[in-house]
Order: C-alpha cells, then structure tokens, then sequence
C-alpha cells in the first residue's frame, strides 16, 4: 500500500543542510526523482510519500538534527504506511548502517557517490520491505550526467570538480567526499550554455577548492582559462566562484576577474585563521603575510572588490595572542562579510584529538568579540556606498521584511545583499530581472535603496519567474570513461564550501 491514490504519482520532498554544494545535489535529486516519475509536494504537504534528507557532517550537531527530524516523522509514516524516508549525504556517507539502527523507520541510506542510485533503492525498499543501505567507496560516475531540477530561474550551480585533496585537520570532507575529480572545461561551459539557454543570467562555478582545478589534467592555469571563457558566452551576465584556497591562488586568476567582464569582483577566499601557528596546526599551507598578499593584489586590480571569507574562532591551542592576530587580519583585509564559526569537534578529524582544547566559555567571549569586530568594518565599508548606484540582480527570497516594507531584494555585482524600493514599478519588477538603484543606507549586513529605482530591464529569467518556470537540464556527460551503457549509479558535488 502506498500513501499516492491510485494511480496518482508519488510526491517528494527533499530537506537540506550544509554548504553550496549540498544544495546543489539536492537539485540532481529532484530532477533524479522526477524523471522517475515523482512529483514535488506542495509546500504546505506534510504527507509527501517521500521525504529525502541531504546531510552535512560538517556544521556543528548535524547528527542531533537528523535524528531529531527522524524521530519527528516517525509517527508521520507510522499513520500513512507506504511512506517512505531516505537519508543521504555527508552524514550518510560517515554513519552508514548507524542511520537504520538508530532510526529503523528510515527506508533508505545512501552515499555521496551514489545519488544516482537513490530511485532504484526507493523501488527496491519498498518491493522487499527491507531498509537498503548502499555506500559506495568512490565516485563511479561524475554527477553531472544526472538530470537537475534548477530551483532558480536566473541563478545556477555548476560544478567544475568534486572532492578535496586538502588535509586539514579540522575538515572531515575529503574522508567523504573523496580525491578532487576535475570535470573536462568544454563540459563545464556545455552546461553553463545549456543553462543561459534557460534564461539563466547569473552562474557560480562550484568546488571544494576551485582554484585547484586542472590538477587532474595537468593545468594549473586551467581556472583562470575557464574564467576567460566563460566571458564568451552570450547572455551571461554574472559569473561567481567559490571556495578558492590561497595556497592555489594565481595571478593570472586575478587577471581573469579583472579582464573579464562578466566576471564578478566578489571573492570569497576562507582565512580561518589569522595566527601562523593556528593555520600551521591546521594544516592550511599558506600563512597570514600571504593571504594578504592575495588581497593586496586582488584590490590593486580590482578597487572595488568584495572579499568575503570564513573564520573558526577556538581551535584547539589558540592562545590569546593568536586570537589577537586573527583580529589584526580582519582589520588589515577589509572584509565585506565573514561567516564566523566556533570551533567544535568532528569526529574522525585529527583537530578532534589534539591537545588543549578550549573550554566553551572561553571560545564564546572569543566569538562574541570577533562578530563585533567584523560588524565594525563590514559596516563602515558599506557606508561607503551609500549614494552609490548600484545593478542589482533582483531575487526571492532573499529579503525578509519585504511584505511588510514594500520592499524587493537582490545581490548587487559584489554581491552585497540591496533591500530596494520598487516605486511606481512595483507590481512590475519580477525576480530575474536587473534593477538599477541608489544606496541610501547602509546596515553591517545589508545595503538600502529607499529612492525609485534608476531603471529596470525586464529579462527571460523574469519572464521563467513569472510563468513558473524552473530551469531544467538534462544530465551533461562528461566525457569520462564507460563500456556500452551508463552505469546508474551517479554521485553528488564537492564537499563542504569552506575549504
């Protein structure tokens, strides 16, 4: 017995956690579910025939979440037998077995280099009436060839490599993930023309470390290449990347966001920490005089570059006076956000063994002072743009307030996020479609235009918006290897963002 009517197809419903690139294999699993016949639930559903979490073992109490979630479907599919729950991802990848034994409801367990086989399992679950726990070691198939349902009409993910060949101590990622398998550039900018094709304007190139792309084929230049490429496609308008490791950053990179104009000056280049012997601790092969070095010459090419990055307050052995240099860094680059964390053990991870853990009252009152300070500069370097006119690709979603100001949002080239006025446009402008604007204010975490908008140009993102169309591709094959027919048993995208 199944919970759809007869005949009716089966709903879905996909939950995810963690990075960019979870988000991204969330999308190959709609579109995998999809063509298997399922339906996405409405919203509102809280009965879907299948509920599908797409785990992270990186962010702090990811296995408490899970299991919390779990536990609270649990009566949900004991009352509409025939629903089914998998689990996949990161997580899924580092418990395996663990997930059924500790939650024998779930039906499904699969890998971060199984996402293609995840129909099959469902099929095969409920024909046996048995649980299928299927992890496979290492990527079989790159996840590219699987079918994606885009959840944004003017904005994609395409990813460009998968795995990390970094060890840093904290990081649990290239233990799932695998080694770095980098995709042939003539695939990436198939699939990035497949979505301009969609109406698609704006792309981020994905990978754990996408600076370090060509490894595989032996071009250390490979990236910059591929920046420049992307600067021939026609309709193109935005181009983004992350996360880049500044032990792999180059010249000719900066050259190539400087040169090409597509190209977005916004980088997103994690520090973690400011203190030598911190990132020495944490294997990160790079020191502070040369992360500023980078952002030295990044502004020198491009003045109005925004840097962004990602900082862990409290890993094991931080002094004091390492904290200070971690604060001296955000001082000296100028951020125009951070994503802060405090660190916590991951187990698995050399970081979770060593000595002179911190207690937690000490990384907190750390923390505390690290978010005043980057709040400090992200703010005054906003405030420089008020009276500014600024092009903003105008988004969903993304403005909490909006109902109630009146307001749309959208992310300006650098990436700011702008809250704007629609003025007598309002009921015009659709998500997809570019606004010109003038900054009027400026908060820590967000920029203001409380004016008319300067000019609208409506877009075939807008108008996909509009009619309710999402951006599909079929699965783009990628040039790997395979006798006689594809294997069915694809895997997912990079790892966690913060490499």
């Amino acid at each position: 017995m199944t919970t759809a009517a007869a005949g009716s197809p089966r709903t879905y419903q996909v939950r995810t956690y963690g990075c960019q690139m979870n988000v991204h294999d969330s999308e190959r699993i709609s579109g995998l579910l999809e063509d298997a016949g399922y339906v996405r639930a409405a919203e509102a559903d809280e009965q879907p025939d299948v509920v599908v979490f797409n785990t992270c073992a990186v962010r702090e109490n990811a296995d408490n979440r899970l299991y919390g979630n779990l536990g609270h479907l649990r009566p949900v599919k004991a009352k509409h037998p025939g629903m089914q729950i998998a689990v996949g991802g990161c997580l899924a990848q580092k418990d395996r077995g663990e997930i059924v034994r500790r939650a024998p409801w779930v039906d499904v367990v699969f890998g971060t280099h199984n996402i293609g086989s995840l129909p099959v399992l469902l099929d095969r679950a409920r024909h046996n009436t048995a649980a299928e726990v299927e992890i496979l070691e290492s990527l079989e198939v790159f996840p590219s060839t699987l079918p994606t349902r885009r959840e944004s009409t003017y904005a994609g993910w395409v990813s460009i490599s998968v795995g990390c060949n970094n060890t840093c101590t904290f990081c649990i990622v290239p233990s799932l993930r695998g080694k770095e398998k980098d995709r042939r550039p003539g695939d990436v900018l198939s699939e990035v023309r497949a979505l301009v094709d969609e109406g698609v304007l704006e792309v981020t190139l994905l990978g754990q470390n996408v600076n370090s792309y060509g490894v595989e084929f032996g071009d250390r230049y490979a990236f910059g290449k591929l920046l420049r490429a992307c600067g021939d496609i026609d309709g193109l308008e935005r181009v983004r990347f992350t996360s880049p490791h500044p032990k792999d950053f180059t010249d000719d990179v900066i050259a190539a966001m400087a040169e090409t104009p597509n190209v977005c000056h916004s980088l997103h280049m994690p520090l973690q920490s400011g203190s030598d012997d911190v990132l020495r601790a944490m294997r990160r092969s790079y020191r502070s005089e040369r992360y500023l070095g980078i952002i030295e010459k990044v502004r020198a090419a491009m003045p109005d570059a925004a840097i962004t990055t990602d900082i862990i307050v409290g890993f094991p052995g931080e002094t004091e006076a390492d904290f200070a240099r971690t604060l001296d860094v955000v001082r000296e680059a100028r951020f125009s956000s951070a994503f802060t964390f405090q660190y916590s053990k991951r187990p698995g991870t050399p970081a979770a063994t060593m000595d002179d853990q911190l207690p937690k009252q000490v990384v907190q009152e750390r923390y505390e002072r690290l978010i005043a300070c980057v709040e400090e500069i992200t703010w005054a370097e906003n405030r420089k743009l008020v009276g500014e006119t600024v092009e903003v690709l105008v988004a969903v979603g993304e403005g909490r307030k909006d109902e109630r100001t009146g307001r749309m949002s959208g992310r300006a080239r650098d990436g700011r996020l702008v809250h704007f006025a629609t003025g007598e446009l309002a009921g015009q402008i659709r998500p997809g479609d570019i606004v010109h604007t003038t900054v009027t204010y400026a908060a820590p975490h967000h920029l203001n235009a409380d004016g008319a908008p300067l000019a609208h140009r409506r877009t075939r993102a807008g108008d996909a918006a509009e009619a309710g169309r999402a951006p599909r591709t079929p699965g783009v094959l990628l040039g790997l290897p395979t006798i006689g027919a594809p294997a069915p048993t694809p895997a997912p995208t990079g790892g966690c963002a913060a490499t």
